[in-house]
């Protein structure tokens, strides 16, 4: 057996190829042990995963194949020749999910603590652009310390490459980053540059400068998890679409939104077979709803009442709550949804909501999955700080969105539909291919009582008893234009619909538009609102 020296050489040559195969298997053991055990057991102690037992839980069993394995860096100086682990701490290749191609690469700690060095960018380099010719999915486990510093500019570079790979991909393959431990400084970049982020509480953190220069530089006194963890990340900065509690829920859900995407932009989302009958009424969205338009009500239950199974994926839940953005399936064709929610805000557009609906929008329209709207929006979040914070201009990218889009577009009022938020929310006059509306929808400039305040304001300003006009006013403002098929009389609604028989609607009108094409003008790309 041949014997190798703490730099991994070989001690002494073998004499035939038996030598030589052997010589090779005890390489490879050394790659897959990694560092030591010692260096194992201090990341368990962490609550964490090795590198590849995390993609041993995001693969299918058996299905990994690694590629440059062996790989290690050349460096010299600072110690760093007398240390040549293989991998040069990331690992990288391919599987599957579900029987479908996957690309991975995995930092691996316990092996320089999982910071980027030129070898182990070019690795990353590597299986991206393979990712990108394959047409298939890219997910990222990141557990690193950010660049290598003893390598200097080398590792910045390597940076770089990474985020020009990751632009380059973007609308082409889903490209999913999750974090599973440190990702501070420009490191930080990649991830948002991904489609999705996925954190764990407690163990991965992400953020440009870290609590020690906060300190230095404004005072502040913080923690790393209360200055970028994955609940500040989910509930505050947005920057997180997905936050766990443990890695193995992590990655289990990471599996179940793969099987909920294409592998590319060419391909249409995975159907699955469906034992729920599109034809399935549901009554129950009549007490669901209230007809009272100032009455909340919880939107996530009408959606569990018309998907399959009542079964979806929650995309940012827990940030701008007052908008719902979710993956589901009906009759087993994914779709995506966005939707107004009452019970927050009374479902009202803000700036974060616009932000977080538009990029849906615009995931669903990169990865051919049609976009299902439910409106029940009373306008724009009126305010100083919603004006001087932007929101014309956030507004704006939600709009751009849904103008932009060309997959099968369909829209639903359920109840009240007011003003630019009615428009900006896929109306017909935006080119959403369908528009339904339920018997209580209340289509109109502003509510009926503002518009009464507006329009007939002289007469109950005159009149002998002013509230006895403004309610006479606000009756006759309701019954003019305000009734639920005044919309329908004008076109802009295809039909009001009974709404228990809305989800057979929704898939059959789906179906109708399955092999939807359209024609965009030439252009080199867009210039949407920032």
């Amino acid at each position: 057996m041949t014997v190798l020296d703490e730099a991994g050489s070989s001690a002494g040559e073998p004499t035939d190829a038996r030598g030589r195969v052997a010589e090779l298997a005890e390489i490879r053991a050394q790659a897959l042990a990694g560092p030591s055990e010692k260096a194992t057991e201090a990341q368990h102690a962490k609550g964490k995963l090795t590198a590849r037992e995390r993609i041993g839980l995001l693969l299918d069993e058996g299905s990994f194949q690694e590629v440059e394995q062996l790989r290690r860096h050349r460096a010299t100086g600072f110690g760093l020749e007398a240390k040549k682990p293989y991998t040069d701490g990331v690992i990288t290749g391919w599987g599957t999910v579900e029987g479908r191609t996957v690309f991975v690469y995995a930092h691996d700690f316990r092996i320089f603590g999982g910071a980027l060095g030129e070898a182990h960018a070019t690795k990353i380099h590597k299986i991206m652009d393979m990712a990108i010719a394959a047409g298939a999915p890219l997910v990222s486990l990141n557990d690193g310390a950010g660049a290598r510093i003893q390598e200097g500019v080398s590792a910045l570079a390597g940076y770089g490459g990474i985020f020009q790979r990751n632009t380059k991909a973007s609308g082409v393959i889903p490209q999913i980053s999750v974090m599973l431990g440190p990702c501070a400084g420009g490191a930080a970049y990649s991830p948002a540059l991904t489609d999705f982020v996925f954190m764990v509480r407690e163990t991965s953190q992400m953020f440009i400068t870290g609590p020690d220069v906060v300190r230095a530089v404004t005072g502040e006194e913080i923690s790393q998890n209360g200055l970028g963890g994955a609940d500040v990340h989910a509930e505050t900065s947005g920057v997180c679409h997905f936050a766990y509690d443990d890695e193995e829920t992590c990655l289990a859900e990471v599996r179940y939104l793969i099987a909920m995407l294409p592998s590319n932009n060419r391909e249409n989302p995975p159907v699955a077979a469906s034992d729920d009958p599109a034809e399935r009424r549901g009554d129950v969205l009549l007490d669901l709803v209230p007809a009272d338009g100032n009455r909340p009500y919880d939107m996530t239950k009408v959606i569990e009442e018309l998907v399959d199974d009542g079964d979806y994926l929650e995309v940012h839940e827990r940030w701008a709550r007052n908008i719902i953005c979710a993956l589901a399936r009906l009759d087993g064709q994914v779709v995506g949804i966005v939707a107004n929610q009452p019970q927050s805000l009374a479902g009202v557009l803000d700036i974060e909501a616009s932000e977080k609906a538009a990029r849906f929008v615009q995931m669903c329209d990169a990865f051919n999955i049609p976009i299902v709207t439910l409106l029940d929006v009373p306008g724009f979040l009126p305010g100083v700080d919603q004006e001087h914070g932007g929101i014309i201009r956030h507004g704006a990218k939600l709009l751009y969105a849904y103008c932009n889009a060309t997959v099968p577009r369909i829209s639903l009022i359920l109840r009240k539909a007011y003003g630019g938020a009615y428009i900006v929310m896929d109306s017909q006059s935006i080119g959403a291919d369908l528009t339904y509306a339920w018997p209580t929808n209340e289509i109109a400039v502003m509510g009926a009582e503002g518009a009464a305040n507006v329009i007939f304001r002289r007469q109950i300003a005159s009149a002998e008893d002013p509230e006895a006009m403004r309610a006479r006013m606000v009756k006759e403002y309701k019954a003019e234009l305000m009734h639920p098929y005044y919309a329908a009389e004008r076109g802009l609604v295809d039909d009001v619909i009974d709404p228990a028989e809305t989800r057979a609607v929704l898939i059959s009108s789906l179906a109708m538009l399955r092999n939807k094409h359209a024609d965009l003008p030439s252009r080199k790309h867009g210039n949407p609102p920032q």
